[in-house]
């Protein structure tokens, strides 16, 4: 795999890959390319097998269903956050007159010819109604793509590429693979017929700080540095975590500098939390930070765990 791609920074020509390890990080991340395409004028092709076209858009209706909020009472906009009532009309709007359309396998075929000439089909189509670009995505099938082994799921994800992939392509293709269905040689072979690996979206990066949204488990990475300046960045980020997670792991891996206020803000992180005893966990925690840690007597702190100084 070449490198990875947030979501938003699609763009048309792309074939990458979503591999995703919980339910929760497939969600968000296609919410955000429903979302964005919709909101940009684009036409959305949804692939799908095993279920009839009515039943799979019921069921992305339901997935793409009413927001979570946090404790704040304001709509979360980290992992888990759903779709405002605009958005959600605008979901259903675009499956009612066509932006957004459902293949199954009946119509997509047998073979990589059939999934090539459907996905083409629907792209033109798109482009001629007068969409400003057409997104494409497909649930990984065994059925469909060949199982176990990767020989039919690099042909389907060949033909998928020759469909959006060409020059001056206005479509763009999201593949999506859960990765607890593979070894690691058969998902690296999978990414390979892709070259790029989608990831959610940042909630926040202004240079200084980059605050990115953790699935499995849920929580946040920073990376770079916690000042006066991001403070209120980070406080608005772990307020809009999902506050009904037993536990919260904050990846610190990537973080250079953090002063007391910040420490101070991470360590009480637990309590906007409507879990009982809920358990920050702070991984990889630069060895300055686990120095003040120790200095404050913050390490004694109830529900605070820490894994791994670096």
């Amino acid at each position: 795999m070449a490198h990875s791609k947030a979501v938003g920074e699609m763009l048309s020509g792309d074939h990458v890959c979503l591999a995703y390890d919980s339910a929760e990080e497939r969600r968000a991340i296609l919410m955000a390319f429903v979302r964005d395409g919709l909101l940009s004028g684009q036409a959305v092709v949804y692939l799908v097998e095993d279920e009839t076209a009515g039943s799979a858009a019921d069921r992305l209706r339901a997935a793409f269903g009413a927001p979570r909020t946090g404790a704040s009472g304001r709509r979360a906009s980290g992992p888990g956050a759903g779709l405002d009532a605009g958005l959600r009309a605008a979901l259903d709007d675009a499956l009612d007159d066509g932006r957004m359309t459902v293949l199954t396998r009946g119509e997509i075929g047998s073979g990589p010819a059939g999934v090539e000439d459907a996905i083409g089909g629907a792209v033109e189509s798109a482009l001629r109604r007068g969409r400003a670009g057409v997104r494409v995505t497909a649930e990984a099938s065994p059925s469909l793509r060949g199982w176990p082994g990767t020989d039919r799921f690099a042909a389907f994800e060949d033909a998928i590429r020759r469909a959006v992939a060409g020059p001056g392509s206005a479509a763009m293709a999201l593949c999506q693979y859960d990765r607890r269905w593979f070894v690691g040689d058969h998902l690296r072979a999978v990414e390979d017929c892709h070259g790029v690996r989608v990831r959610a979206d940042d909630l926040f990066d202004d240079g200084v700080l980059r605050i990115t949204p953790l699935f499995a488990p849920p929580g946040l990475r920073l990376s770079g540095a916690i000042d006066e300046s991001t403070l209120p960045a980070l406080v608005a980020a772990l307020r809009d975590v999902d506050d009904r997670a037993p536990h919260l792991c904050l990846d610190l891996s990537r973080l250079d500098f953090c002063d007391l206020d910040g420490l101070r803000t991470l360590i009480e992180a637990n309590r906007t939390s409507t879990v009982l005893d809920r358990q920050v966990i702070l991984r990889s925690m630069p060895g300055c930070m686990e120095l003040m840690l120790r200095v404050s007597g913050w390490e004694t702190a109830p529900g605070i765990v820490t894994e791994g100084v670096r």
